[in-house]
C-alpha cells in the first residue's frame, strides 16, 4: 500500500464528516465513462435530500469523540424501486469512512433480503468507492461483513438476521468513541423484539439508526416510527412514480389494475401505509369505527348475556373472560387476570354469572376454549351443574369448506359483527391492538387460516388473549327466542341448556 497517497486520501475523506452528501459525490465515479455510474451525475432527489438531512443533523449534535449525543433516527417508507438498498450502501460507506472504529449492524426482514439485495448492494457500491481498499467485504452466507483491514474487531459493520432468537446479537455496539448504527432494511417485518434490543445500543457516542421499507404492516415499530413515535425519529414516505428511474410503465400498470386507493398501490406504489395492513384481517378503521360508535342508551337486555372464557396456557398469555349482550361488548368491559389457578378461574367465571344473575338477566351462554388447562375449567363448571360449551379453536370448522378450523369461523364472524353488525367495542387500547394485530392466509383449498400465535410472537406481538375471549362469544350461534323471565337463579341457570 503506497502510504502518501492513502494519507492524502484519508485527509481528504476526514473533511465529510459531517458531510455525507459532499461524500457520496466525492467518493464514487459520478458521470465517468467506462464505470457504472457513467450516465449519472450523482443521488437521485430523494437520496440527495436525504443525505443533505443527515448532513445537518450531525453538524447539529457537534460530537466530541467523547460526551454521547442524541440519536439520529430515519424512517423511509416507499414503493418498490426507488433505490432504497443504494442509499443503505452509500450510509454504511460513509460512515466506516468517515469515522474510525465505527460500528454497525444491518438486517432486512429475511435472510434472503439481506445476502441477495441488501448486501449485494454493498458490494457493488463498494468496489466503486474510494475507500475500497481499506475495507474488507465478506459475502459469504454464514459471514456478511465489512471490517477495516487494519482493525477488524472495532472498526466493522456486520449483517445479521432479524429473528428473534438472535436478537441479543443488536445489543449494544460499544462504540462510545465513534457511531455506533443500526440500519433495518423492509423494516415493517423486523421483529419489535430486534429494535428493542437495538434501542440500548443508542446510548452510547454518536448513535444513528435508519429504517426503510415498504409500509406494509399497520402495527409494529416501523408502523409507530410515522405515528405515536414521530417526534424522535425523521420521516419520508415515497411515491415511486415521482422518483427519477423507477419503471414508470409497470408502476402505472400496477395502479390500472388495483387502483389508486387499493391497499395493494398503496403500499407499493405510494408509499403509504395500508389502509388493513397487507395481511391485517381486521382493519383499524373498523375497530376505530366501533369504539366510536354511538351508544343506543340503556343496556338491550333482550338480547342474550353470553361469557367467552379464554384460559390461560402459558405464563405470558392472561386469562380473559368476555360478556357480550347482543351487539354490547363495551357496557361490560373484559375482565382480564394473570396467572390463575383451575379454581380460581371457575370462581372468577361464576362471579360474572353472579353478576348478571343479580341484574335479572341471567347468563344464557359459557363458551370455554377447552384446549389444555381449559378443559379443567370446563370440567369443574360442568361439575358444578352449568351449561357450558367447549370450544377447540384447532377443530375443524362447521364451515370447512370456508374455514381452516374453528378459530377461523369464529374470528370470521367477530370481523363482520365488528365491520357491518353494528358490534360496539370500548375505547381499549389493548384490545384494538389484539384485534387488529392478527394476520391471514389461505390454504391450498382456500379455507381462510389465521396466524398462529408462535408467529405473532415472533413478530413481537403478544398473545391476543382479549380478542380471542370476544370471538369464542362468536363460536356458536345462540338464540335471542329464550324467554329470559324462566332463568332467574343461578340454580336455573345451572340446568338451563341453551343448545338442547
Amino acid at each position: 500500500m503506497n502510504k502518501a497517497p492513502q494519507t492524502a486520501l484519508a485527509e481528504a475523506v476526514a473533511k465529510y464528516y459531517s458531510d455525507p452528501l459532499g461524500f457520496v459525490l466525492f467518493a464514487f465515479p459520478w458521470g465517468e465513462t467506462g464505470s457504472a455510474l457513467a450516465s449519472a451525475d450523482g443521488p437521485r432527489k430523494w437520496q440527495w435530500d436525504f443525505l443533505e438531512w443527515l448532513g445537518k443533523e450531525i453538524s447539529e449534535r457537534r460530537f466530541d469523540g467523547r460526551a454521547p449525543v442524541a440519536p439520529i433516527q430515519a424512517a423511509v417508507a416507499s414503493g418498490h424501486g426507488i433505490g432504497k438498498s443504494a442509499l443503505v450502501a452509500m450510509i454504511i460507506l460513509f460512515l466506516m469512512s468517515t469515522r474510525p472504529h465505527a460500528k454497525g449492524i444491518v438486517t432486512a426482514n429475511t435472510g434472503d433480503q439481506l445476502r441477495t439485495k441488501t448486501w449485494s448492494e454493498l458490494a457493488k457500491w463498494s468496489k466503486l468507492c474510494v475507500t475500497r481498499d481499506w475495507f474488507k467485504l465478506s459475502t459469504s452466507k454464514g459471514n456478511l461483513s465489512l471490517v477495516n483491514v487494519l482493525s477488524p474487531d472495532t472498526w466493522r459493520c456486520d449483517a445479521q438476521t432479524c429473528r428473534e432468537e438472535n436478537s441479543e446479537s443488536f445489543a449494544g455496539l460499544h462504540a462510545q468513541n465513534s457511531t455506533p448504527f443500526y440500519i433495518f432494511d423492509e423494516a415493517s417485518a423486523i421483529p419489535n423484539k430486534i429494535w428493542e434490543v437495538s434501542d440500548g445500543g443508542l446510548t452510547d457516542g454518536e448513535p444513528m439508526r435508519f429504517a426503510f421499507g415498504n409500509p406494509t404492516r399497520n402495527q409494529g415499530r416501523f408502523f409507530e416510527a410515522f405515528h405515536r413515535q414521530r417526534h424522535r425519529w425523521h420521516t419520508a414516505q415515497i411515491d415511486s412514480r415521482k422518483v427519477a428511474g423507477t419503471n414508470h410503465q409497470q408502476l402505472n400498470a400496477m395502479v390500472s389494475d388495483w387502483g389508486e386507493e387499493s391497499d395493494y398501490v398503496r403500499v407499493r406504489v405510494r408509499g403509504l401505509f395500508p389502509s388493513a395492513g397487507d395481511l391485517q384481517f381486521i382493519s383499524h378503521l373498523d375497530v376505530k369505527a366501533a369504539q366510536t360508535r354511538a351508544d343506543t342508551g340503556a343496556v338491550d337486555w333482550s338480547a342474550p348475556v353470553v361469557l367467552g372464557v379464554d384460559v390461560a396456557r402459558f405464563g405470558d398469555d392472561r386469562t380473559v373472560i368476555y360478556p357480550r349482550i347482543g351487539r354490547d361488548a363495551r357496557s361490560f368491559p373484559p375482565n382480564v387476570f394473570s396467572r390463575l389457578s383451575t379454581m380460581d378461574t371457575v370462581h372468577r367465571v361464576l362471579e360474572q354469572v353472579e353478576l348478571f344473575c343479580q341484574l335479572g338477566r341471567p347468563v344464557r351462554a359459557i363458551i370455554v376454549d377447552g384446549v389444555g388447562v381449559g378443559g379443567g375449567v370446563v370440567d369443574r363448571l360442568r361439575e358444578l351443574g352449568h351449561s357450558v360449551h367447549e370450544v377447540n379453536g384447532g377443530a375443524r370448522a362447521r364451515d370447512d369448506r370456508s374455514f381452516a378450523n374453528r378459530n377461523a369461523e369464529m374470528w370470521a364472524a367477530m370481523k363482520a359483527a365488528i365491520s357491518d353488525g353494528g358490534l360496539r367495542l370500548p375505547v381499549m387500547r389493548e384490545l384494538a391492538d389484539d384485534l387488529t394485530g392478527r394476520e391471514y392466509g389461505f390454504t391450498d383449498r382456500h379455507q381462510l387460516r389465521l396466524e398462529k400465535k408462535d408467529d405473532m410472537k415472533k413478530r413481537g406481538l403478544a398473545s391476543p388473549d382479549l380478542a380471542d375471549a370476544l370471538a369464542l362469544t362468536y363460536a356458536v350461534p345462540v338464540s335471542d327466542a329464550v324467554p329470559t323471565e324462566t332463568i332467574q337463579s343461578l340454580k336455573d341457570v345451572a340446568s338451563y341448556d341453551p343448545y338442547a
